[in-house]
C-alpha cells in the first residue's frame, strides 16, 4: 500500500493533484478542500489510499491520516465505494461525519450527492460503531468569519485562474456562502465557483 506521497505539486485540476515523486508524476484524486491547500510548484505531502480495480489503480489523497482512515472506514458500509466515500468527505470533515453518525443526523448525510433518505438511514446503522466518537475540535477547514473568501480566492489562483476570474467567482458564490447555516464550507464553495467559471468560458 502507498501510505503517502511527498513531492512537488506539478499540476492541479478540479478533482486531481499531480505530485512529482522521484521524477514520476503521481495523479491523486482529492476533495476540493484538500486541493485548495495545494499550490503548483510547492512541496506537498498527502496521506493516500490506493484503490485497486480490475481495470484501474486509483490513488486517493487526503490532508491527513485521520481523513484517510475515515475514507477507508466509510467503505466498510455496504454500497459505499471510494467515489461516494470521497464525496462524503468533500461535504463533511471527518469529525462532522462522526458527529452525524453519533447523533443519527440523517439530514447531514443526505446533503451528500448520491445519498437519499433510505441510504442515509442504512449508513447510520452500519457506521454507528465504526467511525468512533467525534474529537470535539472545531471542524478542520471551516474558516472563521470571512476567512472563507481568502481561502477560496487562494484555491482558485492555485488552480491557475487569473486574479480577475477568481474575484468574479468569489463574488458569484458570496450569496450562497452568506445563506449557509453556520460557517461556509470552502470545499462546497470551490465546487460552485468552478461551475460559474466553466459557464463563463
Amino acid at each position: 500500500m502507498i501510505a503517502f506521497v511527498s513531492g512537488t505539486v506539478a499540476a492541479l485540476a478540479p478533482d486531481t493533484a499531480v505530485v512529482e515523486v522521484g521524477g514520476v508524476g503521481m495523479a491523486v484524486q482529492c476533495t476540493p478542500d484538500t486541493l485548495s491547500k495545494l499550490r503548483v510548484g510547492h512541496p506537498a505531502k498527502l496521506a493516500t489510499s490506493l484503490v485497486v480495480r480490475e481495470d484501474s489503480l486509483t490513488l486517493y489523497g487526503f490532508a491527513d491520516d485521520d481523513e484517510r482512515q475515515v475514507f477507508e472506514l466509510l467503505q466498510t458500509a455496504s454500497g459505499v465505494g471510494p467515489r461516494l466515500a470521497q464525496a462524503m468527505l468533500a461535504v463533511h470533515t471527518p469529525d462532522a461525519l462522526r458527529r452525524a453518525v453519533a447523533t443519527g443526523d440523517e439530514k447531514a448525510l443526505t446533503a451528500v450527492p448520491g445519498i437519499g433518505k433510505k441510504g442515509a438511514q442504512k449508513l447510520l446503522l452500519e457506521l454507528k460503531d465504526r467511525l468512533g466518537a467525534p474529537v470535539g475540535a472545531p471542524a478542520v477547514g471551516a474558516p472563521v468569519s470571512n476567512g472563507w473568501r481568502d481561502q477560496l480566492h487562494a484555491a482558485l489562483i492555485g488552480l491557475g485562474y487569473a486574479t480577475r476570474e477568481a474575484d468574479e467567482a468569489v463574488a458569484a458564490v458570496t450569496p450562497q456562502a452568506e445563506a449557509a447555516e453556520g460557517t461556509p464550507q470552502v470545499g462546497q464553495l470551490l465546487k460552485a465557483a468552478l461551475q460559474t467559471l466553466n459557464r463563463a468560458r
